[in-house]
């Protein structure tokens, strides 16, 4: 057993994921509002960890979810095919008005002094209706699986979505797999889903499955429904605040092995400083710090959680894991769109030192 987890060395997967894939619509640094092109990114919280973990680290991972059968429902399994995940899909069949619908984001990048602007059209979802009994766990994990993930934009869509991310952990532990969850509080999904109130009360009936949580302070405060930081933070790459709420999170949920997330100085939207924590077995480690000059943001925390997850799935030594997932997310951030596109060569030459010097 290391970092107080019971990892398996090997199963037909080494990591699956549960969530809603999207479409993500790109105008660059333009504004929606004067938009004349857009490029189409594939994503969602946990394929993209999938994803990552695929392209990049060479892993066997697959992902469950919604499938539409309709033109941009083929654009999305195209682009998991060539991420190199395998599919579990609950297929659904658009009615040509309606839906139901593969969920679309709306992200310019912004430039400099002006933000990114984040909108969605999430209506008639048709990952927000799937329910338990979609998906045959028992076959899925036949083979066994090694991890399993699944996050809080998912658990908030529905009153039926959380139902299905805790059928899936409990039949993944059966399995022998570790279990991971990204809190990734999203106020707009839960102030439509129930209210704060809601929001604790599902967390916490999935937390009690889960061995690794991914999550910031405010992600602990909101979703868990535990006190603020007990230390102010100097800065926003100051682990301290952090590292003060890992006795209330794991008085609440003491079966909680790691707490992981990532630091982030947003100096304007090209150039951020950039970090990462983790809490694992009651010991601390925090990354080095660097300076990104920022293509595109989204994504650098589904980054950092890939290169983690694979250093633990390695085993790595803590550090070790730590260094890679925050090397991962600062080269996620320098490429457009929500997946990888670095290999684990690039990124283990960054997280043990390495630099923007040319290769030839």
């Amino acid at each position: 057993m290391k970092y107080g987890l019971n990892i398996r060395p090997a199963a037909a997967f080494d990591f699956v994921s549960l969530g809603a894939l999207v479409n993500r619509l790109d105008p660059g640094i333009i504004p929606f509002r004067k938009a004349t092109h857009c490029d189409i990114h594939v994503s969602g919280g946990e394929f993209n960890v999938a994803g990552n973990l695929a392209d990049c680290f060479r892993l066997k991972t697959g992902v469950a979810s919604a499938m539409v059968d309709y033109p941009i429902g083929n654009l999305i399994a195209e682009r998991v095919r060539a991420m190199g995940v395998t599919a579990f899909y609950k297929h659904f069949q658009h009615d040509g008005v309606h839906g139901p619908n593969m969920a679309t984001v709306y992200s310019d990048r912004g430039q400099g002094l002006r933000a990114p602007v984040v909108f969605y059209n999430r209506s008639n979802e048709a990952a927000a209706q799937l329910k338990p009994g979609d998906f045959n766990w028992q076959e899925i994990f036949a083979g066994g699986v090694r991890w399993f993930h699944s996050g809080g934009i998912f658990a908030a869509l529905s009153t039926t979505t959380a139902e299905v991310i805790i059928e899936a952990m409990q039949a993944a532990k059966a399995a022998g797999a570790i279990t991971s969850f990204d809190l990734n509080y999203r106020a707009k999904l839960w102030n439509i889903a129930g209210g704060p109130e809601r929001a604790v009360a599902v967390l916490d009936r999935i937390i009690r499955h889960v061995d690794v949580l991914v999550g910031n302070e405010e992600d602990l405060q909101l979703g868990l429904g535990i006190p603020g930081p007990a230390v102010a933070a100097k800065s926003k790459l100051d682990p301290s605040a952090f590292f003060s709420m890992m006795g209330n999170v794991i008085k609440k949920h003491p079966h909680i092995k790691i707490v992981a997330t990532t630091l982030r100085e947003v100096h304007s939207t090209n150039r951020h400083s950039w970090g990462a924590v983790a809490w694992i077995d009651g010991a601390t480690y925090v990354s080095p710090t660097c300076e990104l000059d920022v293509v595109d943001r989204v994504g650098g925390g589904d980054g950092y959680a890939a290169g983690f997850f694979y250093g633990l799935l390695g085993g790595e030594s803590p550090q070790d894991a730590v260094n890679l997932g925050w090397a991962h997310g600062a080269l996620l951030t320098t490429f457009p769109g929500d997946t990888t596109m670095a290999t684990a060569d690039q990124v283990r030459a960054f997280a043990h030192g390495g630099s923007a010097r040319i290769q030839r």
